[in-house]
């Protein structure tokens, strides 16, 4: 079956924004730009695919959710990163790349995270044309797209008033929602996109399962928990015993 074309048409849009995003980086010799750009892309694409505003109310539903999700993240990652050198991360890719890395990270970083935006939407293209009536799996998709956002929204803000807090420096955050899970922010992006699948799967777009799923294995196996925690017990070793009580991902009592 051929794609249509309002889901085509939305990969060359997201290519331009990294194009821009990529141009930004060059003279700053600093890709951070695109964890920027990351949930906007999402935005994009379901104005891309609903229309603005949004015909039917499903399309509106979920506008309303990637909207609040999509900035209040973009917003947050631009005040993290502001003043600070390259996230090591992308440090380790520029230094395996040199030379030609401000060439290289247009296709490497940014075009790829595009492509990587385009196929996790799909859930957002299946639900957002449908006019069926919302149902249980609808409110269910809201309800856990809701504890996503506290969790992700209320673990960010809890780690940035405490890294605020000259006293906490080379101490490990396990207060709030860090004391149950090592990567509420990871576990909060998880639900949230599972979320949006249920309220696609409402809409009969079973086959959008691909994004989440995508978006799990990003979170827990790429670029996410496994990445950050690949060398940490190295450079911080107070870190190794708050692996031992804390679950990593899924939250859960301490094991105390």
């Amino acid at each position: 079956m051929l794609l249509p074309v309002s889901y085509l048409l939305a990969l060359p849009v997201l290519f331009a924004l990294a194009f821009v995003g990529w141009s930004i980086s060059v003279p700053r010799r600093n890709v951070d730009v695109v964890d920027t750009l990351w949930s906007l892309m999402f935005l994009l694409a379901v104005i891309l695919y609903a229309g603005f505003p949004p015909e039917t109310v499903r399309g509106r539903l979920l506008f309303v959710l990637v909207a609040i999700w999509a900035i209040r993240l973009s917003v947050y990652i631009t005040a993290r990163n502001w003043g600070h050198e390259e996230d090591r991360r992308y440090q380790a890719i520029r230094a395996r790349n040199e030379p030609g890395f401000a060439f290289s990270s247009l296709y490497r970083v940014f075009l790829f995270q595009a492509v990587l935006a385009w196929v996790i939407s799909l859930p957002l293209y299946g639900a957002v044309g449908s006019d069926a009536p919302l149902g249980p799996l609808d409110y269910l998709g809201i309800a856990l797209w809701l504890v996503g956002f506290v969790f992700e929204a209320g673990g960010d803000w809890q780690l940035a008033r405490f890294k605020r807090d000259p006293a906490n420096a080379g101490k490990v955050m396990d207060r709030g929602f860090w004391r149950f899970t090592r990567h509420p922010n990871y576990f909060g992006d998880f639900a949230i996109w599972w979320g949006f699948y249920l309220i696609a799967l409402s809409a009969g777009a079973w086959w959008s399962i691909v994004g989440p799923l995508i978006m799990s294995v990003l979170l827990l196996r790429v670029s996410g928990v496994a990445l950050l925690e690949k060398d940490i017990g190295q450079r911080r070793p107070a870190y190794a015993e708050y692996i031992r009580r804390t679950n990593a991902f899924f939250p859960g009592p301490p094991r105390d």
